[in-house]
């Protein structure tokens, strides 16, 4: 007969798909992905934690080697590969990965840099933890029902019967199909503060709560910025995101940072340090080392150019830059009591787990009282035995068959027959039935005190708190993590922070070229070498994090920062390589942008008081700020202090000083006539403003003319002061003809 005789079903290819897929993506989500609320593990742990305690592998236990333990774990109870059962027994054994580790280990069990760089299992060693006990101490007390394994050779229990919440002391993290779940790590001792809160409130809120729980406290330490409110309603919704942060403190000047966020590398957080450097993104950090060792796990040290590099702001953007500070989802998704997913708030997730714990905790206490039930049943029968010992021994020595006949004789139960039997002749003796009326006793009062518990909620409540305080009296630690709410928004370098204020000097040749000198005083412009046909024109001092603006002849403004100018070690650039100036325009001047105004002029004697900012652009065709008529250029712009003079100097030799203040101030326009130019000359191209200074009353201005250089104090320029729109004197013989104004 071939498999083509038997008879087929006809399936939809759609149904079979869609229920094949829904099977597997139960098995994902119930028996690979998800922990489990009541024991906080996942079955790959359960397991392991079990096979452990099955090989006698507790804290008090020698080391056994981890084959050992994987081979039993994937042989017994989980059939799939072991070097995935493998890695979720390392994950458990991690300081750094669990809270509160459940496998105690020996060797090389990976490090914070390289988790995965662990051992293979045949070199390393391990052992169940203290904490793991808390896990299995009840296993053996009818606490857990326990099913066939995969092959049914063997039982396994279904949950653990934990003793505390163990999926908040350690979290737990999970992708399965179409869900996954982020759980945090927990103090102990908050944990249980908040358990016995829920005891005593069943209806307590998370903002109750979070009184006694206030958040998560990593394995890693660190800090957590995520604000109450925001912490709040994580907790609320079970689902959102917390900001970690780094621990750094001061150390001889330098930077150490001695803890990381959680699950971050240490080494990875040093790679983005030092790209930053190389891509010269942090001028003020000369050096960084890594100084980590056995002691130290972690310990970072970065080095500051000097001590009056603001350590909080250059902190502030390696937080907002590199893997110092980042978020970190919590998400709690996980199996509840009645075998689905589902997300649960801090409180529900509580207060189920207070329920699993009530029930566990009042099945053990069953178990034992059938233990006492059964004990003094047995007891009972003895103490019968003994009023009537000679009769007893009678029957045991003349009867085939004792058992009936003492069941029959003494109305007797099956079970306390066959502990008579079972007496030794030395367990006859008057001090044995003393011991055994005391035992009696004791276990009557046990069964009274047990029974108070069960018919009590209060009282089983009592219980539990007793048992949950006891527990993190005993395994109880300090915080890790500190959460600090109010450290505010890490922020990363703007693009002019990163810029040293150093002190340089623009320089703006004849026929628009540009470059930066480093230096005030150490700079002369004049005598810099330039190209061929060039020469002089502006200069002005600033700092490499401002910026500079350029005027042409049409009246347009152009600005750029300082570190986009080419440096003075060459010739530098021409500026019609950064903007773009109409056809025909020149350039005429250039100011720093730290000042507050700068004095435009045209050549036909007008102008007016511009404020810096308005000349600020950030296009390369600039913005227009001087109206100009007819043939009128922009022949001008020089920086403008309060109280100084303005020197103006025509083509023709007159000369006027007018007062700053009596000039007035415009966004942008044509200006007010400063200077009186006949248009007759204009025009006949005899006359027209040729130069504008602004002098301070401690400076002096130098006029050449040939070969001749005259110097004016501010005294001597008080002589030429005039009204605005005046033409002025002459200057003196053989200065009609200038060619050079500038301040000395």
């Amino acid at each position: 007969m071939s498999i083509f005789d038997h008879e087929l079903d006809d399936i939809d290819l759609h149904e079979y798909t869609s229920k094949a897929y829904l099977d597997y993506s139960m098995y994902v989500i119930n028996d690979r992905a998800l922990p489990f609320l009541g024991d906080g593990l996942k079955p790959v742990q359960r397991r392991i934690v079990y096979a452990m305690r099955q090989l006698g592998l507790t804290y008090q236990a020698k080391y056994s080697k981890s084959a050992r333990t994987v081979g039993d774990v994937i042989g017994k109870f989980h059939p799939h590969g072991e070097n995935a059962c493998y890695e979720s027994m390392v994950l458990m054994a991690q300081p750094f990965s669990f809270r509160y580790p459940l496998v105690d280990g020996q060797g090389n069990w990976g490090a914070p840099d390289e988790p995965k760089s662990f051992a293979a299992q045949r070199y390393t060693e391990s052992r169940l933890t203290r904490e793991a006990s808390l896990l299995y101490e009840e296993l053996n007390q009818g606490t857990v029902e326990f099913v066939p394994n995969f092959d049914g050779t063997l039982k396994e229990p279904v949950c653990l019967p934990a003793e505390l919440p163990f999926l908040l002391l350690n979290g737990s993290t999970g992708i399965a199909v179409g869900m996954a779940t982020d759980v945090l790590p927990h103090n102990l001792g908050e944990v249980v503060k908040a358990c016995v809160a829920a005891l005593r409130n069943e209806r307590i809120s998370v903002s109750e709560l979070l009184t006694e729980l206030s958040g998560p406290d990593l394995p890693s330490g660190g800090l957590i910025t995520t604000s109450s409110e925001e912490l709040q309603r994580v907790y609320e919704s079970g689902q959102g995101s917390v900001r970690c942060r780094a621990r750094y403190e001061r150390e001889n000047g330098d930077i150490v940072i001695t803890e990381v966020p959680y699950q971050s590398s240490p080494s990875r957080i040093l790679e983005q340090i030092a790209q930053q450097m190389q891509a010269k993104r942090l001028p003020m950090v000369v050096d960084l080392r890594d100084e980590s060792d056995h002691e130290n796990p972690v310990r970072l040290v970065i080095v500051p150019k000097s001590n009056r590099v603001d350590v909080e702001r250059l902190m502030s953007h390696l937080f907002a830059t590199t893997d110092l500070e980042r978020s970190v989802r919590l998400n709690f998704n996980v199996i509840g009591l009645d075998g689905k997913p589902r997300v649960y708030p801090l409180n529900k997730l509580i207060r189920d787990w207070l329920r699993f714990r009530k029930l566990t905790v009042r099945r053990r206490i069953f178990h034992r009282v059938e233990q006492i039930q059964r004990r003094l049943e047995i007891i009972g029968g003895l103490l019968i035995a003994y009023l009537n010992l000679e009769e007893v021994i009678r029957i045991v020595r003349e009867e085939d068959d004792p058992k009936p006949v003492l069941i029959q004789t003494f109305t007797l139960s099956d079970l306390q027959a066959t502990a008579i039997l079972d007496l030794r002749i030395r367990q006859l003796s008057r001090l044995e039935e003393e011991k055994l009326n005391a035992e009696k006793n004791a276990l009557s009062d046990e069964l009274a005190k047990h029974q108070l518990v069960l018919n009590s909620t209060q009282r089983l409540n009592t219980l539990i708190r007793k048992e949950l305080q006891a527990i993190a009296e005993k395994f109880g630690d300090a915080r890790r993590t500190t959460i600090v709410a109010d450290s505010g928004l890490a922020e990363a370098y703007a693009d002019a922070d990163l810029v040293s204020n150093e002190p340089v000097t623009v320089v703006l040749s004849q026929k628009g070229w540009v470059r930066v000198a480093r230096g005030h005083g150490t700079v002369d412009p004049i005598n810099l070498n330039y190209r061929e046909g060039d020469d002089y024109l502006s200069s002005s001092l600033a700092r490499m994090n401002d910026s500079c603006i350029f005027f042409d002849s049409s009246g347009r403004a152009y600005s750029s920062p300082i570190t986009a100018l080419p440096s003075a070690r060459g010739q530098g650039e021409p500026l019609t390589s950064i903007f773009s100036p109409p056809a025909g325009s020149r350039f005429v001047g250039c100011v720093s942008s730290v000042i507050s105004e700068v004095l435009v002029a045209n050549s036909y004697g007008e102008g007016f008081r511009l404020p810096v900012s308005a000349a600020l652009s950030q296009v390369k065709s600039g913005k227009a700020v001087v109206v100009l008529d007819d043939s009128r250029e922009l022949i001008t712009s020089v920086s403008i202090q309060p109280d100084c003079f303005v020197v103006l100097i025509t083509k023709s030799g007159r000369i006027l000083a007018l007062q700053s203040h009596d000039i007035p101030v415009r966004q942008r326009g044509k200006g007010v006539r400063l200077i009186g130019i006949s248009r007759k000359d204009l025009f006949s191209d005899d006359d027209a403003l040729e130069f504008a200074i602004s002098v301070a009353p401690q400076e002096k201005v130098a006029i050449t003319a040939g070969q001749r250089t005259m110097t004016m104090t501010s005294k001597k320029i008080a002589e030429y002061v005039g009204k605005r729109g005046n033409l002025g004197k002459r200057l003196p013989r053989g200065y009609t003809k200038v060619s050079k104004v500038r301040l000395v």
